[in-house]
């Protein structure tokens, strides 16, 4: 009888288990929000003074995270998110122009788990999301189009601004190329929300657990908003560059995001007052329409929510939200446009127009470069995580993170399992670890250097030293416990550890040459 009763006990934590992958509604609903090419300081609970009061409100319920990171280009991130292992071991390092290899997607694990899986927005890839394990994508294939009108010109409106290669858009297993939209109120944030929220209403009655990937293009270029939003931002810009980054960094240490372990980096930007008043009209209108795509994702998030709401899935889901890289200091110039107005009024369709570096310095605070560069302005990015009643509110991590660890925290949650092979082919193994102890509050324990490479800037990070370089040419160490903006450069103090990492990097490098 003894035994029996002990047989039992024991037996209970595995029924648990096996009972929650079982139904359905106790396992967690995920929305997991990636934007594209916003700043670290971007967000009003990251020192903005932009309005995103969703954002915030997810933050400070939620968890924020300073050391989350990227790969610093929207293609390499992208496939590292949605696949857990390195842009390397995918093929999506140097081009997005050839399938996924050695790896599955987050869709094609969850599915095979019950979930219902559903991606809108921006792929920046070949395969078709829908073929790749998700029940439902609509959305732009390639990395970027412009937010009013992503086809031809339509009758009675300027030649939209583009680039030379017509966006191709895919709804399910339909591909429209080019995609033009016939509503003359689309804009992409908009419309990337409408996707979702038609399906999160036609499934509201199923029982399966959902996974939401909202893929959004803004606020990449080009600059293109809605006027009733550029309004609000009427006069915020006009003191300039250097006002508005010390007043981010004193709202960043006045809200306990950061402390003396985050210094405010050297400028890059330009005298303001050295501007004639023609340059200055043009740089403040820049940064009032960045600003406003900002706003307005945060209202679409804030539809989201309501709608979460609505069909009663709020309460078990658990929200992450991410940029891609870090603020872009790219110029679009004219050879990679068909069609643009230069002499168009920044905002509208009409004209491509960029953030560019002095804005984006000024959205990296208090960080050093931007896109494209391994240093922590082009690969940190704010990280916002919210579920009700699981994550204790107001917590802020600093604990270095990768989008890597994206699909082992969602296998963790499921009980999904991660395959060894995909059509008949080995994958790479998960590079990542799991982020769930860090929701619960526990430091994490990571085991094996962090790695970035994009074009020719590379880093390493290994516990709390961190080794990058921008073109190998000069290499820089920090150590990340006491210099999180990269202000301080150990590498002549500290030899040894340079030669160390530098052999790890180059190795890590070298295998997938």
């Amino acid at each position: 009888m003894m035994l029996a009763k002990l047989l039992l006990i024991s037996l209970i934590p595995f029924c648990s288990i096996i009972q929650a992958i079982a139904k359905p509604k106790e396992r967690p609903n995920f929305l997991i929000i990636l934007v594209d090419d916003m700043g670290w300081s971007d967000l009003g609970s990251y020192g903005s003074e932009i309005s995103t009061p969703v954002l915030d409100r997810l933050a400070t319920e939620g968890m924020r995270f300073t050391q989350m990171h990227n790969t610093a280009k929207c293609f390499p991130s992208r496939a590292a998110l949605i696949t857990g292992v390195y842009a390397q071991d995918s093929g999506y390092h140097t081009t997005y122009r050839y399938p996924l290899r050695n790896a599955v997607t987050f869709g094609e694990v969850l599915q095979s788990a019950g979930y219902i899986t559903l991606w809108s927005g921006k792929h920046h890839g070949v395969d078709n999301p829908y073929d790749r394990g998700f029940t439902h994508y609509s959305g732009l294939r390639h990395g970027a189009s412009n937010h009013f009108n992503p086809g031809r010109q339509r009758e009675g409106e300027p030649a939209p601004a583009r680039k030379h290669t017509l966006r191709p858009w895919i709804f399910d297993d339909e591909i429209i190329e080019p995609y033009t939209p016939e509503d003359r109120k689309f804009h992409t944030t908009d419309t990337f929300t409408d996707y979702a929220l038609q399906w999160l209403e036609d499934y509201k009655d199923d029982d399966a657990p959902i996974l939401l990937y909202m893929a959004y293009t803004a606020p990449h270029d080009p600059l293109m908003a809605w006027p009733e939003d550029i309004a609000k931002y009427e006069g915020v810009y006009d003191v300039g560059y250097e006002t508005i980054r010390k007043q981010r960094y004193e709202k960043q240490k006045a809200i306990g995001l950061i402390d003396e372990s985050f210094p405010l980096s050297e400028p890059v930007y330009q005298n303001w007052d050295a501007l004639s008043p023609e340059e200055r009209s043009t740089e403040i209108r820049r940064m009032q329409v960045y600003a406003a795509m900002i706003d307005h994702l945060d209202r679409n998030i804030g539809r989201l929510l309501d709608k979460l709401k609505e069909t009663g899935r709020h309460e078990n889901t658990l929200i992450l939200f991410m940029s891609d890289n870090g603020a872009s200091a790219e110029v679009v110039g004219s050879r990679s446009l068909a069609t643009n107005d230069p002499t168009a009024e920044i905002g509208g369709l009409a004209r491509w127009e960029s953030q560019r570096i002095h804005w984006a310095n000024v959205s990296n605070t208090p960080m050093r470069h931007h896109k494209n560069n391994s240093h922590q302005g082009g690969i940190n990015t704010p990280f916002i995580a919210y579920w009700p009643g699981k994550i204790h509110p107001g917590q802020i991590n600093h604990d270095a993170m990768h989008f890597i660890d994206i699909m082992p925290t969602l296998i963790e949650l499921t009980g999904a399992k991660y395959p060894k092979t995909h059509n008949g082919e080995d994958i790479a193994p998960m590079r990542g670890i799991s982020l769930v102890d860090a929701l619960k509050g526990k430091p994490l324990d990571r085991q094996e250097p962090l790695f970035w490479n994009w074009q020719k800037g590379m880093a390493i990070r290994d516990d709390h030293w961190k080794l990058v370089t921008l073109d190998s040419t000069e290499w820089e160490l920090f150590d990340m416990q006491k210099d999180r903006s990269e202000t301080r450069n150990l590498a002549k103090e500290h030899p040894d550890i340079v030669a160390d990492l530098k052999s790890q990097l180059l190795n890590w490098v070298a295998q997938y040459e």
